[in-house]
């Protein structure tokens, strides 16, 4: 399954011509946050691999649902089977464009956006994220926060806990991407 997971990231190398550079995820941290009445909800996923093309802006990242990790068992386990069906819709993606020009050969912090779309739980929708992009060293890291609203991608509350669960949950994306090797 998770080898489906690498078509999109083949596809974007080989779309950039080959003067262009490409920075891969060196380590990436995606996580959520939801407030809720009963008990907060958090996941972590550590195994996705952003791409970033500086020649074009372009930038896509795939995450595997079934890698979000939670503290309880019981609520990874509903995550993937009642909310994210992880076994139908097994990956959330997203794929944009920086839409401020970055130079990414002088270190610095650049407030930026990118705008794109993400498709979640079988849902495209067009979307713009505020985030980060600091270079240091040759060494690019994104950051970004925003917020994603289960209705929007068509994710189900069951009604007896709809005042357990939040309607939106905040997101979190952290990563360190060096350039890729094409010689690999």
């Amino acid at each position: 399954m998770k080898k489906f997971a690498l078509i999109p990231v083949v596809l974007l190398l080989l779309s950039v011509k080959s003067h262009a550079q490409i920075f891969i995820a060196d380590s990436c941290k995606v996580s959520f946050f939801s407030e809720a009445t009963i008990e907060n909800i958090a996941a972590t996923n550590s195994i996705s691999k952003p791409l970033l093309s500086t020649a074009t802006g372009d930038i896509q990242v795939s995450i595997s649902n079934q890698d979000f990790i939670f503290k309880k068992k019981l609520m990874q386990e509903h995550f993937n089977e009642d909310y994210m069906e992880s076994d139908k819709y097994p990956y959330t993606v997203f794929k944009g464009k920086v839409n401020e020009k970055v130079d990414y050969e002088k270190d610095g912090d650049n407030a930026v956006t990118v705008t794109g779309n993400m498709v979640m739980h079988g849902v495209t929708k067009a979307i713009t994220i505020p985030g980060t992009i600091s270079i240091k060293k040759g060494i690019i890291y994104v950051k970004a926060d925003f917020i994603i609203k289960m209705a929007d991608y068509n994710i189900k509350i069951p009604s007896m806990l709809g005042s357990n669960i939040a309607e939106q949950v905040a997101v979190s994306l952290t990563s360190k991407m060096k350039p890729y090797d094409f010689k690999k």
